[in-house]
């Protein structure tokens, strides 16, 4: 094995002192390995191994090579945001002397100040954007890190993954480049299409027993053992069973209401076990997380509960103060259990003992019900066995009969890892960055796309030129009789709206419908139906009956447009965006949360995911309006009382800070009905008695009477 102290002159002699002091002594094999194949070299790596191998300190290596030792940037590109986040904050504990910046935000926006930087973590769609914006200093990359590679199989995120990867290939044709995953059944095809060396090592850190639940007992490969407890409920057992052994464990469930049941059973067999310190300390915890919003949401109640007890659930419907709460406080040991759903495992840094895939399948409205596949039951697996405390890890699926034992094993342990595939060549994800192409002038004419679209995974897998050619023709005729491109002979340019719709980094689809739809709203709610009918907001909420029975009022806003949602994203119900819309407009008009997540049976995460996705989709709106000479006040105005669910009579007083939906509402209905009452005689004290002494002054100061 080889040890740390082999870098010394390796690598540059900050990096070394960092690695030192943080108690590094010997390389993982994988690590080992990438060393020899060229890693210090400058050589490009595909490198796919096993969770907690070490495949971070590979990419570390590199950026600080070229950072420290060439004064080169490097760029750390993940799916993520939440593990965008985890990385930056390692990378800024280890490294305080470098200058490191994160951007994961706002999508319309070039963010100048990055150029400032040595070392920048950036979401996949943040880094494809700020391309599309005209970054200049890409010239001075020379490193680019891919984590989580194996998301280029995904439909939603990986075609943006691969054309940025392509894109960088020729604009950054110098720079090293790391494509790091757990789970690629074809990593020598990933390697052949990106020129990189492979590093593939089975090694794991902390040994791994797989095996199925069933009826008490746990079936490995060749063993069994009962577990401990008494609950005839699996999920429950093992519970019982990984508390006896004083561990952790994390269950993956398909949804979030799952999740959050789950956890609620959970919390009632731990709270039995906790001492006394525990409970006092999650008592604290549990406070915290019920007032990380100004107003506590049924969601907040629900967790909080959860948590007083040593349960919690995680999933994205979470504010990240919680998350990171409840996260803390795992790794603290203090919360025993969590039930999560899958996106917990891309990535974050949240091992536990023991691992329990309670939901093998899940829904959705197109493909109806469908098995997890192997690499996605990999990558949570990959979450059991913590290399610091245990020298084993246990991961475990819950069996239904005798039978069943059998057909689990053999599918998801005794399988090979399945084939990353692109997901590219589909017309509606060909129709954004086709037009991202045009709008930034990087590729001009049919062959230079052509070209670039051999490039891709897609064209280097399975399409022929003909395949890719028809698809190309099909988008290039759609953007332009959408009037976002035009064509001068052989040469596309783009149009001053099909720009600014590449910029918003919104679909085109979405783009020609708002167009076509904005004119014709008539109302508050005709205008969140235009920004709910997109693919932004897509999953919708239930159809409602009320939505049954208004829709024939907005159904002629979608007789004639240019856009035509069937068919671009499967299954489509006009019906279920309105129901959206419905949602937002009983939100903006200050309708208690909780009926809101009652009548249209979603939850609170929902509902704030929504009105974030609507405050984009507001904003871009506005942005395609003002292009269009259309009135904007409507949706600007919408846009605000969105973004704090009020009427329009408290748009004056949230223009305060620490003034939100509750507080504007409360001085409205005390007589307070805009920021000028407060310069009268006797306001301070009322606000005083609303708000407590602290909170007031804070108020009246940006009051200048």
């Amino acid at each position: 094995m080889m040890q740390a102290s082999e870098l010394k002159g390796r690598v540059p002699n900050e990096m070394f002192e960092s690695i030192a002091q943080r108690g590094i002594k010997d390389l993982t094999p994988p690590q080992e390995l990438a060393i020899k194949r060229g890693l210090l070299s400058g050589t490009s790596m595909v490198v796919a191994s096993p969770t907690a191998s070490g495949k971070t300190f590979i990419a570390e290596l590199a950026m600080l090579r070229w950072v420290l030792g060439y004064g080169k940037k490097a760029v750390y590109v993940a799916p993520m945001r939440a593990l965008v986040s985890e990385k930056f904050e390692e990378f800024k504990t280890a490294y305080p002397f470098i200058r490191i910046a994160m951007s994961i935000g706002d999508l319309d926006s070039l963010d100048k100040w990055l150029s400032e930087y040595d070392i920048i973590f950036v979401s996949t769609e943040k880094f494809d954007s700020l391309i599309r914006h005209g970054l200049d200093w890409l010239d001075n990359v020379g490193c680019v890190v891919f984590d989580e590679v194996h998301m280029l199989d995904d439909a939603g995120r990986g075609p943006t993954l691969e054309v940025l990867i392509t894109k960088l290939r020729r604009l950054c044709e110098h720079a090293q480049l790391l494509a790091l995953s757990a789970t690629i059944g074809n990593a020598n095809e990933l390697a052949a299409w990106l020129h990189a060396e492979l590093v593939e090592s089975e090694y794991r850190p902390v040994k791994l027993d797989k095996g199925v639940v069933f009826n008490g007992k746990a079936y490995y490969l060749g063993s069994e053992e009962e577990l401990a407890g008494s609950s005839v409920l699996p999920e429950s057992r093992v519970v019982q069973d990984t508390l006896a052994r004083k561990k952790q464990m994390l269950v993956f469930l398909s949804t979030r209401r799952n999740a959050e049941a789950s956890a609620e059973k959970a919390a009632r067999i731990i709270e039995q076990s906790l001492t006394a310190n525990e409970k006092a300390q999650l008592s604290k915890l549990s406070d915290d997380i019920l007032h990380a919003l100004g107003r506590p949401t049924v969601q907040c109640e629900r967790l909080a509960k959860i948590v007083a007890k040593g349960a919690a659930f995680h999933h994205s419907g979470l504010v990240n103060v919680q998350r990171k709460l409840v996260e803390d406080a795992f790794r603290r040991n203090l919360i025993k259990v969590i039930c999560s759903t899958p996106t917990l495992a891309l990535g974050v840094n949240l091992p536990a003992h023991t691992v329990l895939v309670r939901d093998t399948s899940r829904y959705s409205d197109g493909a109806g019900a469908e098995k997890l596949s192997v690499n996605e039951v990999t990558q949570l697996f990959g979450r059991a066995g913590r290399p610091k405390y245990d020298t084993e890890g246990r991961a475990l699926l819950i069996a239904r009969s005798k039978a069943e034992i059998m057909d689990l094993y053999e599918r998801y342990m005794n399988s090979d890892l399945e084939p990353i595939r692109s997901k590219l060549g589909v017309l509606p994800v060909l129709r954004m960055h086709v037009l991202g192409f045009v709008a930034t002038q990087m590729l001009k004419t049919r062959e230079g796309m052509l070209s670039f679209l051999n490039e891709t995974l897609y064209g280097f897998q399975f399409a022929s030129t003909r395949e890719l050619e028809e698809l190309l023709a099909d988008v290039l005729k759609q953007l332009e009789s959408w009037g976002f491109i035009t064509r001068h002979g052989s040469v596309y340019a783009p149009t001053r709206i099909g720009h600014r719709i590449s910029e918003l980094y919104i679909d085109p689809l979405s783009a020609r419908w708002l167009l076509d739809a904005l004119p014709r709203a008539k109302d508050e709610v005709a205008y969140l139906f235009a920004i709910c009918n997109t693919a932004e907001m897509r999953p919708y909420v239930r159809i409602t009956e009320e939505a049954n029975e208004l829709f024939f009022n907005y159904e002629p806003m979608l007789e004639g447009t240019g856009a035509n949602f069937d068919g671009s994203y499967g299954y489509y119900d006009p019906v279920k965006p309105l129901s959206t819309a419905l949602m937002l407009r009983d939100w903006i008009d200050e309708k208690q949360e909780r009926d809101i997540v009652k009548n249209y049976g979603t939850t609170p995460g929902t509902l704030f995911a929504k009105q974030t996705n609507a405050d984009w989709l507001l904003y871009a709106a506005s942005e395609l309006a003002k292009l269009s000479h259309l009135g904007m006040t409507k949706l600007l105005e919408i846009r605000v009382r969105a973004k704090y669910g009020i009427r329009k009579e408290l748009l004056d007083l949230v223009r305060l800070e620490q003034v939100g939906r509750v507080r504007a509402r409360l001085m409205y209905d005390n007589g307070i009905r805009c920021v000028s009452d407060l310069r009268l005689p006797g306001s301070a004290e009322r606000v005083e008695r609303l708000f407590g002494k602290e909170t007031a002054k804070r108020i009246m100061d940006q009051v200048q009477v």
